[in-house]
């Protein structure tokens, strides 16, 4: 008697994936001589003025390294708004939503734009409990909020760059 077949993708799949991925111009972004090898410790982001900024800048320098050879500045602006988004039936807001942006620009040396665009994303904290814990909340929230924007900053840089070739 021969066992019920799965259904889903089978092993053969999985195996051809990596030949139709390279048939169709697929590269790898990380990969040797890849777009996100050109970021890889040259970016120089601008100094940071606000803790929202300062672990914005955090994040990309963890994501591309600390600018060894600088080829290329990184301007950036952001903007939060929290949003009350639980309130109880004794008007008490109990869960907060903190939206953010950033419009960045990536120049290079000779002053000219090779990515810019803009990310944006939200997380959120509880404000349940004492007044220390909300603020720790808001402030790990604050942190969440600008590492999901920076990975999206390198995400698009990266991609524009592969689209100029």
């Amino acid at each position: 008697m021969s066992s019920p077949r799965k259904s889903g993708p089978d092993r053969r799949a999985f195996l051809i994936m990596p030949l139709a991925l390279a048939a169709c111009g697929f590269t790898p972004a990380y990969q040797k001589g890849g777009p996100a090898e050109a970021l890889l410790g040259t970016v120089r982001a601008a100094d940071p003025s606000t803790k929202d900024a300062f672990a914005f800048v955090q994040r990309i320098e963890e994501r591309l390294g600390r600018p060894e050879r600088h080829a290329y500045d990184l301007t950036y602006e952001i903007g939060t708004r929290t949003v009350g988004v639980g309130i109880t039936a004794d008007n008490r807001t109990t869960r907060y939503n903190l939206e953010g942006w950033v419009r960045y620009r990536l120049v290079d040396g000779a002053g000219t734009t090779v990515a810019q665009g803009r990310a944006q994303s939200f997380t959120a904290f509880a404000a349940t409990g004492s007044t220390v814990a909300m603020l720790a909340a808001e402030e790990d929230a604050q942190v969440r909020l600008m590492r999901i924007l920076a990975d999206q900053v390198v995400a698009q840089m990266i991609a524009q760059l592969a689209r100029r070739g």
